[in-house]
């Protein structure tokens, strides 16, 4: 019997209320062949309402998770590709696990939580073109 495994991916982000979930979503919707996730460097209590209505348009609502998730809560070991937003979250992937460095790749997308609607989906529409070439690649 041959044993198949997902290629796993993980998206991470400052809250996993933002980019993250969004990023994580469009891929779930886009290739639901791969083991997808997302993580904050902490959890907030919830996916906000910006992420919540670009996922709605985007068709992706159903792809979007409910609660966040923390960075802590994962083992980093098991995923092929980890996907930074900042630097900084490249760093406390890291520190959490060193292994763990050539796995990850830094997309340099703003945070978007404090911006109107208009300014935040600039954010969400990079997410989304870097979540469809991804799809293509992997």
């Amino acid at each position: 019997m041959l044993l198949v495994t997902l290629l796993k991916v993980l998206f991470v982000c400052t809250g996993n209320a933002c980019r993250s979930p969004l990023a994580d979503a469009l891929l779930k919707m886009l290739r639901p062949d791969l083991d997808v996730d997302s993580a904050g460097t902490y959890a907030y209590y919830k996916v906000i309402d910006l992420t919540r209505r670009y996922a709605e348009q985007e068709g992706a609502t159903k792809f979007l998770k409910s609660v966040p998730d923390s960075l802590a809560s994962k083992n980093l070991v098991d995923y092929d590709l980890i996907i930074a937003m900042e630097t900084d979250h490249e760093e406390a992937i890291v520190r959490q696990s060193p292994e763990c460095a050539d796995k990850v790749e830094v997309w340099h997308i703003i945070d978007p939580y404090n911006l109107p609607y208009t300014q935040a989906q600039r954010s969400f529409d990079k997410i989304k073109s870097k979540v469809a070439h991804l799809a293509k690649t992997l």
